[in-house]
């Protein structure tokens, strides 16, 4: 099995994050910061699609915080 440490915005990415478990949304999660931390260092940037994905992102942990603390 091959290991991705980052997710470039040519790679495909979930449509329904919702869909994803905790531990499968914190390794995309990872990926992805993995992927901004690259940008800026070898662009000096961030790609639009990969700040989407990490908005995306941001906002799924949000909902899953909230869910978790009305339980």
């Amino acid at each position: 099995m091959e290991r991705k440490l980052r997710l470039t915005p040519d790679e495909p990415f979930p449509d329904q994050l919702d869909e994803l478990s905790d531990p499968s949304l914190q390794v995309l999660d990872s990926q992805i910061q993995r992927q901004l931390d690259r940008e800026i260092i070898t662009e000096g940037e961030v790609a639009p699609e990969t700040e989407s994905r990490h908005q995306e992102l941001d906002e799924e942990f949000d909902i899953r915080e909230a869910v978790a603390q009305l339980d």
